[in-house]
């Protein structure tokens, strides 16, 4: 249901995996007997969105193929606090080997769809979409898109190199909107779409007598956007409008209520709280372990 790249994750966690481990688990080889088995009970803390779990199984097949990973949850999936996510069933050190990386996942990928399905749930009823940006962990940024779209948000760029976005550093290098338009269109694949961020009415009136696809409203009052989305509707209705610059819980209704196309949201990966989720050995015990 929801799609991430294994093949470079599964490369991430192995640099992961040494970053943690090293040398070897001291405490796990020399307290933990080579021969145990143990089941490892994975449940949350906290109410949230569940995100992660194939994840967290790719961690254990990494340590240990042996290992038996049993998610008792779907991705996506509201949990309550004591709810039981996943099961993982063999050898103990393994099991301690990839405790604390596979958690470390899910606790922020959690987090972030926790977080996103907040901000959709504001949004019910509105044909607004959510997106997320670029300010997200350096080396986590797949992952952390993925949870987005756990969480029932979609994906905005995922970097400089799939979209041309021109925001205010790149208008004053090249000199204006229009020059800065007009040299991105003549070098760029024509299936490759142009955004541009404006700020004022200025702004938008340069961007629309050079037509790119999208017109980001940034940091503007919802009645500033009110207007300005009436402005871009009657001139051009094919070009796609954004509003972005500090959205909030209590503020994205009233932007999306402005008739925008697209809410994009740094908070959705930015500054978001991981969700409290644990594994405990043998000691939490359900019908059929």
């Amino acid at each position: 249901m929801f799609e991430w790249n294994g093949e470079l994750v599964r490369k991430n966690i192995k640099l992961w995996l040494e970053e943690d481990i090293g040398s070897g688990d001291v405490t796990t080889m020399t307290t933990i007997p080579l021969d145990q088995r143990s089941k490892g009970i994975v449940h949350v803390k906290e109410d949230g969105i569940v995100a992660g779990l194939p994840i967290a199984a790719a961690v254990f097949a990494e340590v240990d193929p042996d290992l038996l990973f049993e998610p008792k949850v779907q991705e996506g999936t509201s949990v309550k606090k004591g709810d039981i996510l996943a099961v993982v069933e063999g050898s103990t050190r393994s099991i301690l080997l990839g405790e604390r990386l596979s958690l470390n996942l899910m606790q922020r990928l959690s987090g972030i769809a926790t977080r996103t399905r907040e901000y959709v749930d504001a949004l019910e009823g509105l044909p607004t979409r959510l997106v997320d940006t670029r300010k997200t962990t350096p080396g986590h940024r797949l992952l952390e898109k993925y949870a987005v779209r756990v969480g029932g948000g979609y994906n905005h760029r995922f970097g400089l190199y799939d979209a041309v976005m021109i925001k205010d550093n790149h208008i004053k290098g090249a000199g204006g909107i229009v020059k800065a338009i007009q040299a991105a269109r003549s070098q760029i694949p024509h299936t490759m779409k142009i955004e541009v961020e404006v700020e004022n009415f200025t702004q938008l009136n340069e961007a629309l007598s050079a037509m790119p696809d999208i017109i980001m409203l940034d940091n503007m009052s919802p009645e500033a956007m009110t207007e300005a989305v009436v402005i871009i509707k009657s001139k051009a209705p094919h070009i796609v409008v954004e509003g972005s610059g500090s959205v909030t819980l209590q503020t994205i209704k009233a932007l999306a209520q402005t008739g925008i196309d697209v809410i994009s949201v740094g908070r959705l990966t930015y500054s978001v709280s991981a969700l409290d989720i644990s594994l405990d050995l043998n000691e939490r015990k359900e019908s059929g372990l």
